[in-house]
């Protein structure tokens, strides 16, 4: 196959993958983000990447928001929101963190593969992503629907779900902009510019 036959089965795994999303616990959790005093974030590894790009694009929108386990990461408060990328729901770094911020009296949300999880299972608001799961079944990744149906994703590993939060966290900015009604020209005033 060729690098964008790849490509293209990649977009329509996605679009599968998507479409499978529920609105109700989408639309929970922006508006638990619009609520909150502070946002906080964590995941580890890829999804961990993809949880630090949608803390970035709320940080251009004006939200107070940190990730987890940085130097400048102020202290969590009943009136915040902390939200874990994990697919399996089980990352050992993240369980103590979903523990700690329950403990604080905090809101935990977790989007996950894996809504029954440990994490899942101690969280406030869940958002469920169809992804592939670690466990490698026959030739490809089993891949887990929310109805815990399965079909193959051609992708390694978590690539699917990964992908998937990604273009999730940037549907979601995008329902926030609009709730906020912002543009990008407005974000780009609270853009890097020590690069």
């Amino acid at each position: 196959m060729r690098i964008n036959e790849y490509g293209a089965e990649i977009v329509k795994e996605l679009n599968q993958t998507l479409a499978l999303i529920a609105e109700e616990e989408a639309s929970i959790l922006a508006d638990h983000i619009l609520r909150a005093s502070k946002v906080f974030v964590a995941g580890a590894g890829r999804s961990g990447l993809m949880i630090r790009a949608f803390a970035m694009r709320m940080m251009q929108m004006g939200i107070e928001v940190y990730v987890v386990g940085e130097t400048v990461t102020p202290n969590l408060g009943k009136e915040d929101l902390f939200i874990i990328g994990s697919g399996s729901g089980e990352t050992r770094s993240l369980v103590p963190m979903a523990e700690k911020a329950k403990s604080l009296g905090g809101t935990v949300a977790i989007i996950t593969i894996s809504p029954e999880s440990t994490i899942g299972k101690m969280t406030d608001i869940i958002v469920r992503l169809p992804g592939s799961t670690k466990e490698q079944s026959g030739n490809g990744y089993k891949t887990i629907q929310p109805s815990g149906n399965g079909y193959k994703s051609i992708q390694p590993m978590g690539a699917l779900f990964e992908q998937t939060l990604l273009v999730f966290c940037d549907a979601v900015v995008l329902k926030l902009m609009e709730s906020r009604q912002l543009d990008s020209a407005t974000m780009y005033g609270r853009h890097a510019n020590l690069e």
